[in-house]
């Protein structure tokens, strides 16, 4: 694992795009069309791969880098979206667990 924390990266994302002032297009509606043209740009990545292959993306360099990219994009946007919206993501996750652990009971 890094170093990296949630909370600081949203303020580097933050910073980042106030010094470029996208804090106006910023909106929970644009972040939530950006995250989802960028989900859809991972998606991209394995369309047309069997489940073999796919399985194997990750061995390819050229591969790796352009999943480990989209990856990247669609947590950032996330990560923008939760903090517009003052959502902590770990919290929401850990509250989301627990609920599917009572609506999916493991046998």
């Amino acid at each position: 694992m890094t170093d990296h924390d949630i909370a600081g990266l949203q303020r580097r994302l933050a910073e980042f795009a106030a010094a470029r002032n996208w804090e106006p297009y910023h909106t929970p509606k644009n972040l939530a069309a950006a995250l989802s043209v960028e989900a859809s740009e991972l998606v991209e990545i394995f369309q047309w791969l069997t489940p073999e292959e796919s399985a194997r993306v990750m061995e390819d360099a050229e591969s790796a880098h352009r999943v480990a990219d989209e990856v990247a994009d669609v947590l950032a946007y996330l990560l923008q979206f939760c903090e517009v919206l003052g959502i902590d993501p770990l919290t929401a996750l850990a509250a989301k667990i627990d609920r599917n652990e009572e609506r999916f009971p493991a046998p």
